[in-house]
């Protein structure tokens, strides 16, 4: 493609966002509505995942399960190894897109049949997740070179964004009337028009040539990942990411659950009054915190959700032109800097709250496009295999670590949310000093 090809109505229209050069249009929209379809099918699933293990199980099983997925992982990822290294990507995608469409199949019908299904779908549902977006951007790593990845990856990572917003929307509004089975089944319809887009851009995408350096396929991802620092570097960054976010919405839902409960008024036992009544009463109480908390959160998502679709159409390829990957790799991690130093000084809900929307609008839009450009130098092997590791297992990694440092924290430390928050400080600094020795690394490659 001649950088002097004259530009089309609708490379002109995406430039806007981006700098798209002539005849670059077409393929850059067709992978922003393929992963705007992989995130509407999640975020429909994901609410069905919720229903099926609380009511089945509680919360905290919900927990256990949650640990459960990284040590899955431990095993679907060597397999998927094994296939990327057998197959070529066109057959790898198709493949693994058909399997996930024929488990949410036979979900529907084992949950018409009343088997329990809440452990196993939300473990199946962690596996899909991580699995499928990551494979996603390794095929989006593989259709552009390094040079169109960095101007072209914010319109993609825009499909994403709005693909997550409305598939929480399209949900609320066909829960009701469809039902929450059938709900899989509009997933699954979905993953086959991602499907049907990957094989359009794959016919006209070229074919690169594996460099004469590249090792021959099917090594495990976690091996391709312990043997290369740059790529170790990428997963310490993304346990790092994932621990101190999650830590972080640790604190801020003990703070609006303190909040909320100081806002409602304890129920005070009179005289004459039954056991009944003060049973009633409290339930009462409780209804009305739980109001307050769900609206809490419903306005803090929709402020999210907004500042981060502006931000990955209007800034995330400006940020990248003019900072470069290894200078917009360390934005997030000094977001969160900020944001937790100013929840340790001022332990206030407030503060919590708009730290944590600047650093989850960064995270869903700016973060998630750069660390994806972060493979764009890499050889094909690694984009598929040792992606596929850091995406899946040491995303969840994170996950089980912030799980054990709050167990920990609470029960043998006895820590304050503020000093949570003083140890996210600490965990950031580090975060900055791995971002750090990725972008080096990353210019050296480049």
């Amino acid at each position: 493609m001649s950088d002097m090809q004259e530009k089309t109505l609708l490379d002109r229209a995406l430039s806007v966002f981006a700098p798209v050069r002539g005849g670059e249009g077409n393929r850059v929209l067709l992978l922003a509505l393929n992963v705007f379809f992989l995130l509407t099918a999640y975020y429909i699933i994901k609410p069905v995942r919720e229903a099926l293990i609380l009511s089945e199980w509680g919360a905290e099983a919900k927990i256990y399960t949650s640990a459960g997925q990284a040590l899955l992982l431990l095993l679907v990822v060597p397999l998927y190894s094994r296939l990327a290294g057998a197959v070529n990507r066109r057959r790898l995608i198709t493949l693994v897109l058909l399997f996930f469409m024929g488990c949410l199949v036979a979900f529907y019908f084992l949950a018409l049949a009343h088997v329990s299904l809440g452990i196993p779908f939300y473990l199946w549902v962690g596996i899909f997740n991580v699995m499928v977006i990551a494979q996603f951007w390794s095929f989006a790593n593989d259709v552009y070179t390094n040079e169109q990845g960095k101007r072209l990856f914010a319109i993609v990572g825009f499909g994403s964004s709005a693909g997550a917003v409305f598939g929480s929307f399209i949900t609320g509004q066909l829960i009701e009337p469809l039902g929450v089975y059938q709900l899989l089944l509009l997933s699954g319809v979905l993953l086959g028009v991602s499907l049907a887009l990957t094989l359009v851009v794959d016919t006209g995408a070229p074919q690169k040539e594996a460099p004469k350096t590249e090792t021959k396929w099917g090594r495990s991802g976690f091996t391709l990942v312990f043997k290369n620092r740059y790529l170790l570097l990428i997963a310490l960054m993304m346990v790092l990411a994932n621990l101190v976010n999650t830590t972080g919405e640790y604190i801020l839902g003990k703070r609006v659950a303190a909040d909320a409960r100081a806002s409602v008024p304890e129920v005070v036992l009179v005289d004459g009054m039954s056991a009944e009544n003060l049973a009633l009463a409290e339930a009462g109480r409780m209804n009305e915190i739980g109001i307050i908390t769900g609206k809490f959160y419903s306005g803090f998502f929709n402020v999210v959700n907004l500042v981060g679709l502006l931000t990955q159409l209007f800034l995330v390829s400006r940020i990248v032109r003019w900072g470069g990957v290894h200078r917009a790799i360390l934005i997030l991690p000094l977001v969160a800097l900020g944001g937790y130093f100013m929840m340790g000084l001022l332990p206030l809900l407030v503060i919590t709250r708009w730290a944590k929307t600047a650093e989850n609008a960064t995270d869903y839009s700016l973060q998630n496009t750069v660390r994806n450009m972060l493979f764009l130098p890499t050889t094909r092997e690694e984009k598929y295999q040792a992606k596929q590791a850091i995406d899946s297992f040491f995303v969840r990694a994170g996950d089980v670590l912030a799980a054990l440092l709050v167990l920990v924290g609470t029960s043998i430390w006895n820590l304050s949310v503020g000093g949570f928050a003083w140890i996210n400080v600490g965990l950031a600094l580090v975060w900055i000093w791995v971002a750090v020795g990725i972008g080096r690394r990353y210019r050296a490659l480049t």
